[in-house]
């Protein structure tokens, strides 16, 4: 299509053209402009639910989703050879996948489809969370080796001289972002050359701060070039998590669309995690973790409904089709994607 356009039309106006697609890829993309079902934990767990990516991109239905991956480093005893793995195991086992044969592999029909068809406003379709076990340099380099194999498919933006300058994103199907180590920030960007892409994108340094604080006080910094995001437990919401989480109130709104609004306004996207409301039988028949469980499905329905209405844009879940749902119902996704 760019190369019809060039030859039917002047250079400045095709400038202009290609300039305004740009911005507007870029703007379906930026903080508050959607909300997305975050698939928590969405691997397999000792050679178990191995159906879990599955199941989030069925859930999904063709809507931007996030997907989490959880990264160890394996060393075999035998041969010395290492290898990242996906895994909630520390230390790994070795019988693991690796996220090229888990995540990779898995999204490469619907990457190429979507390069195909090019953007239409809902670029990137995929947010894949990285959760590093450990941040020994090695393993963070070879995931980043991974990742340039892929680049093609991956957001990115040029380093440049200033990490405090926020480079325009190059979206692309999928978004890489990761934790908020200076270990990941060492090798995904200091590292690299002032024309390398940034292809990981880390999080602000909340974790040692105090949750109960004023948002501002919690998230001090804007958006710099490689931190682009900010990543919460459900506590900073409500005092004691899950559950002691108690009735929801226009006070744990007003601090949920607190912290949201503070995120945005710094030029952040939002994630929240993880937000359950499962039975007893549930949790263990799925390996979901009774620290995230609000104990019913209706208390999670009030919280993701929240979620939603004050534009939180990624909201962790392991009940990944009830999430979904509600988030497809609401239609944010799909609104936003219209009026771009």
């Amino acid at each position: 299509m760019h190369r019809l356009i060039a030859r039917l039309l002047p250079l400045s106006v095709v400038t202009i053209l290609l300039a305004i697609s740009c911005a507007g890829a870029q703007k379906s993309a930026g903080p508050g402009s959607r909300t997305m079902m975050d698939a928590h934990n969405c691997y397999p767990y000792y050679e178990w639910w191995n159906d879990r990516i599955d199941r989030a991109l069925t859930a999904a239905a063709g809507t931007p989703l996030a997907i989490e991956q959880d990264l160890g480093w394996f060393t075999d005893p035998r041969t010395g050879a290492s290898r990242s793995v996906v895994t909630h195991a520390e230390p790994p086992t070795g019988h693991e996948p690796t996220m090229e044969q888990y995540f990779f592999a898995r999204v490469r029909p619907i990457v190429e489809k979507a390069l195909q068809d090019g953007n239409h406003g809902d670029w990137p379709l995929i947010t894949l969370n990285l959760d590093f076990k450990d941040n020994k340099p090695e393993h963070i380099a070879a995931v980043l080796a991974l990742l340039r194999n892929h680049q093609s498919w991956l957001s990115s933006a040029v380093k440049g001289t200033a990490i405090e300058t926020v480079q325009p994103l190059d979206v692309k199907p999928i978004l890489v972002l990761t934790g908020e180590a200076d270990a990941q920030q060492a090798v995904f960007y200091d590292e690299l050359s002032e024309s390398d892409r940034v292809l990981a994108f880390g999080a602000i340094h909340t974790a040692v701060k105090n949750p109960h604080a004023q948002p501002e006080i919690i998230d001090d910094q804007k958006a710099s070039n490689y931190r682009r995001w900010w990543n919460n437990p459900w506590s900073v919401v409500e005092d004691g998590g899950q559950t002691k989480a108690g009735e929801w109130t226009a006070e744990k709104m007003n601090r949920l669309r607190a912290l949201v609004e503070r995120a945005h306004n710094n030029g952040l996207w939002i994630r929240f995690y993880t937000l359950d409301g499962a039975t007893e039988q549930e949790l263990s028949c799925h390996g979901w973790f009774r620290s995230y469980n609000f104990g019913s499905l209706e208390a999670a329905r009030i919280r993701w409904r929240a979620a939603i209405a004050a534009h939180v844009d990624y909201i962790a879940s392991d009940q990944y089709e009830l999430l979904a749902g509600e988030v497809a119902q609401d239609g944010t996704t799909a609104s936003v994607q219209k009026s771009q």
